[in-house]
């Protein structure tokens, strides 16, 4: 399944390269890996690559969010996998609209820049994912003060842009329907709540 990240927050077509997403089957998880142009814009996070850096929504980077909003579990978890293509990473488990309970656990990634292009594969266990997910969205960040450029799979609508609004990547009802067995096959069954979920399955 393949992605591609072609309009802003707000709905405007991107001038660049889209960044792209590619989501496979792995061992024991989700296999997310990206392709995106390199920015190198902010500088690097001052910390060591494939370790969890907080607040790397700040930096240059890519989000994935997978969200449950089936009414027969606890609405509105989801999880948010951040990426940085100087190979620092961000996992965070929210419980409704930018509710984080839980973050910075370890996660198998890695990241390659080449010239003005980076790559990156991470392997998303499946303790991470709260039970039924069934949407999801997908971001790019970088640049930095007013050029500072938000980028989304599915954006907020121009009809629905309130004047002064700024991005927010948090607005789960713009989130999408997503199916992981069009991912994993038919048959596959999403494992249950795992212990790291414990309390909000």
């Amino acid at each position: 399944m393949t992605y591609e990240i072609t309009t802003t927050w707000d709905s405007l077509p991107v001038n660049h390269d889209p960044v792209t997403f590619k989501m496979s089957p792995g061992d024991g998880g989700l296999k997310l890996e990206v392709f995106a142009p390199f920015w190198d814009s902010p500088a690097a996070p001052d910390g060591p690559p494939g370790k969890p850096f907080p607040h790397l929504w700040n930096y240059e980077v890519v989000e994935a969010m997978f969200l449950s909003d089936d009414s027969s579990f606890l609405k509105d978890n989801y999880l948010e996998v951040e990426l940085c293509p100087h190979g620092q990473q961000l996992v965070l488990f929210l419980h409704g609209e930018s509710q984080s309970f839980k973050q910075q656990l370890p996660l198998s990634f890695n990241a390659t820049i080449t010239g003005n292009k980076w790559y990156g594969v991470a392997l998303l266990p499946w303790a991470y994912f709260p039970p039924n997910i069934n949407k999801v969205n997908l971001y790019a960040i970088h640049g930095e003060g007013a050029d500072r450029v938000y980028e989304s799979l599915y954006p907020v609508p121009q009809k629905d842009l309130a004047p002064g609004q700024k991005a927010n990547f948090h607005l789960l009802q713009y989130f999408q329907d997503f199916c992981l067995q069009s991912i994993m096959g038919k048959g596959w069954v999403q494992p249950e709540c795992s212990d790291l979920w414990a309390g909000k399955c």
